[in-house]
C-alpha cells in the first residue's frame, strides 16, 4: 500500500512526462528511484536515535516515525553527504522560518538549536548526528503542521466525518527527494482551495502591518443608507471596502453613489447576504469585523482543508454542499454546472459534515416521518386535530407515519439518496420561500435543495432513459419511482466559513453551528 501511495505521490507531484514506451518507461522510473533512494553512506544506528530522544524529550513524539524513515533508507544519513548540509535541508529549513505563511503558529520546541544548525553567525555546538536528527524532527514537525494538520481522532471530535487523507511521512520525503522543490510548493499535496486561502492570508496579513482599517462610526440611531445619501460614515465605508479591493477606485466622496452602491453588494454577496442598495446596520457590523479576525477565519479553513484530499475533486462529476454558505454545487469534468441554495439542518438539528455515494434518485417520494418527529410534533398535533394525517396527506404504514407523494409532500418532487448511517439525503422542498432568506437552517438535518429539478436534470443530462419530459412526468405522477444512477456519484457535505471561489474572491460565511472558535483555540495551542 506504501508502494502505491509512494507511485501516486511521484505523478502528482510532477514527474516528466514518459513516453508510451515501455522500455523507457521502465528506464526513467528506475533513474527516478535511484535518485529517490541515493544514501549519503554516513551511518546512523538505532541506538544513537533512542539515545537522542533521551536528550530531546519535545520531540519524542516523533520517535516511530524517524525509526521508520531511517528503517527505510538503511540506517544512513539523510540531510548530510560528504560535503555537508544538503540542498534539500536548506530548503526545509527555509520553508519552515516562513511557517507564518501557511497559516501555522506552532512553534518547535528546539528553534534556536534548529538556528545553530543552519545560520553561520550562531555557533553550532552539536555533534553532526544529533543535527541530522534535528533535522529530521523538523521536517516531520513541518510536515505534520503544513500537509497533515491536526490529528485524526481530533477532527472527529470537530463532528467532522469526512475521509481524511492519509499521509507517510517515509512516502512524502521520498518523494520530495525526487523533486525537491515540491517542498516549497507543496504542488498537488494539498486540496487545491488550501493554496486560494494562503494567497488570500498573505494579501490581509499585508493589510494588517499596514493598520488594517478603521470602523465606520454610525450614530446610535442610525437606521440604514440609502442612495443619494451623504454622511461621513459613507466616506468611511468607501475607505474600507477599497482596502479589501471590493471597491476599485476611491474618490473619497460622502455621498452613496453608484459606484458605491455596487461595491456594496459586492461586499454583501460575499458575506452571505443577499444583496441591496442599503447599508443597514448588519453591514456596518460586518464592515466592522478586523482585518485579525478575518485572518484567524482563514487561518481556521486552511486548517480544514489540510484534512481533505486533493484527490476528492478528480472524480468526473461530484455534489459539494457548503453548510455555512447554504449553497449546493454540482461539478462534472472539473466545471460547475450547477449551484443551487440549500436550507440545512438548524443548530439542534445540526447537519452531519460526511460523505457518500449518490446511488439512487425517487421521483414523487413517500416522506417516511422519522421516530422522533412523530414522537415530538405529530403525535401532539394528532391529539390536538384527529384529521391532522388526512390534512396532511399522511397515513399510517406499518406502525409508523408516511406522507403520501405530491406537491405538498415535505420532501417536494424528488429526492437524492446516497446511503448513509445518519439518514441524511438531498430532497426537495414545497417551502420554496426559504430559499429567499439569508440564513436558511430550518431542517430537520437533511438538505433541501432550491433547484431540485434542475439537480435531476443535470444528473440524467446524458442518460437517454431520462428525457426532460421523462423527468417532468415522473416528479408529478404521484407514484413513487426509484431510478438506480449507472454511476455512482460522490457527495460530500463541508464546512467552510472562509472560501475562495472560481473569480478568486474570499468569501465569508456565518460560523451557523459555532464550530471555528473550538478550532481556533486548538490551532493556537498546538
Amino acid at each position: 500500500m506504501r508502494n502505491l501511495y509512494l507511485l501516486l505521490l511521484i505523478v502528482v507531484l510532477g514527474m516528466p512526462t514518459i513516453s508510451c514506451n515501455s522500455k523507457d518507461k521502465k528506464e526513467l522510473i528506475a533513474k527516478n528511484s535511484e535518485i529517490a533512494f541515493q544514501k549519503s553512506n554516513i551511518p546512523v544506528d538505532s541506538l544513537t536515535i533512542k539515545s537522542f530522544f533521551k536528550s530531546y524529550p519535545k520531540v519524542q513524539q516523533y520517535e516511530k516515525d524517524v525509526f521508520e524513515l531511517y528503517q527505510k533508507h538503511q540506517y544512513n544519513q539523510i540531510w548530510y553527504d560528504d560535503k555537508g548540509i544538503i540542498e534539500l535541508g536548506n530548503t526545509l529549513y527555509s520553508r519552515f522560518k516562513e511557517l507564518d505563511k501557511e497559516g501555522v503558529v506552532a512553534v518547535f520546541p528546539y528553534e534556536s538549536i534548529i538556528d545553530s544548525i543552519f545560520e553561520e553567525t550562531v555557533d553550532n555546538k552539536l555533534s553532526q548526528t544529533d543535527s541530522e536528527l534535528l533535522i529530521t524532527t523538523l521536517y516531520i514537525f513541518y510536515a505534520e503542521k503544513v500537509v497533515k494538520g491536526i490529528d485524526e481522532e481530533t477532527s472527529k471530535s470537530l463532528e467532522w466525518l469526512l475521509p481524511r487523507k492519509q499521509i507517510s511521512y517515509t512516502s512524502l520525503l521520498d518523494s520530495i527527494m525526487l523533486h525537491p522543490d515540491d517542498i516549497s510548493k507543496q504542488k498537488k499535496v494539498l486540496f487545491y482551495q488550501y493554496y486560494k486561502l494562503r494567497d488570500v492570508l498573505q494579501k490581509y496579513r499585508e493589510i494588517e502591518k499596514k493598520g488594517g482599517w478603521v470602523n465606520v462610526e454610525v450614530n446610535a440611531d442610525f437606521k440604514v443608507f440609502k442612495p443619494g445619501d451623504s454622511a461621513v460614515a459613507i466616506r468611511q465605508i468607501r475607505d474600507r471596502l477599497f482596502i479589501t479591493g471590493e471597491l476599485k477606485q476611491n474618490n473619497q466622496s460622502t455621498m452613496y453613489d453608484n459606484e458605491l452602491v455596487e461595491a456594496i453588494q459586492k461586499f454583501q454577496q460575499q458575506n452571505g447576504k443577499n444583496p441591496t442598495d442599503k447599508i443597514e446596520l448588519s453591514t456596518i457590523k460586518l464592515l466592522n469585523i478586523s482585518v485579525t479576525e478575518r485572518i484567524k477565519k482563514i487561518l481556521v479553513n486552511m486548517e480544514r482543508c489540510r484534512w481533505l484530499s486533493p484527490e476528492m475533486v478528480k472524480a468526473n462529476e461530484y455534489v459539494v454542499v457548503n453548510i455555512p454558505s447554504y449553497k449546493l454545487f454540482f461539478v462534472r469534468n472539473g466545471k460547475q454546472e450547477l449551484v443551487s441554495p440549500v436550507v440545512v439542518g438548524k443548530a439542534m438539528n445540526k447537519t452531519v459534515i460526511f460523505s457518500g455515494s449518490m446511488s439512487y434518485i425517487v421521483f414523487s417520494p413517500y416522506w417516511n416521518v422519522p421516530t422522533s418527529i412523530i414522537k415530538k410534533e405529530i403525535k401532539p398535533a394528532m391529539a390536538k386535530n384527529k384529521n391532522y394525517l388526512a390534512s396532511h396527506n399522511m397515513e399510517w404504514n406499518n406502525g409508523n407515519i408516511r406522507q403520501k407523494p405530491g406537491k405538498n409532500n415535505s420532501l417536494g418532487l424528488v429526492k437524492f439518496i446516497f446511503p448513509n448511517s445518519n439518514n441524511i439525503y438531498l430532497h426537495d422542498t414545497p417551502a420554496k420561500s426559504l430559499f429567499e432568506k439569508e440564513t436558511r437552517a430550518f431542517s430537520h438535518g437533511c438538505i433541501r435543495v432550491g433547484k431540485a429539478r434542475d439537480l435531476a436534470l443535470t444528473i440524467l443530462k446524458d442518460d437517454p432513459n431520462w428525457t426532460t419530459e421523462k423527468i417532468d412526468a415522473a416528479m408529478n405522477s404521484g407514484k413513487e419511482k426509484w431510478y438506480t444512477l449507472k454511476n455512482k456519484i460522490p457527495v460530500y457535505i463541508g464546512y467552510f466559513t472562509a472560501w475562495v471561489n472560481t473569480n478568486g474572491e474570499i468569501n465569508f460565511y456565518d460560523d451557523i453551528y459555532e464550530r471555528d472558535k473550538r478550532l481556533l483555540k486548538l490551532i493556537y495551542t498546538e
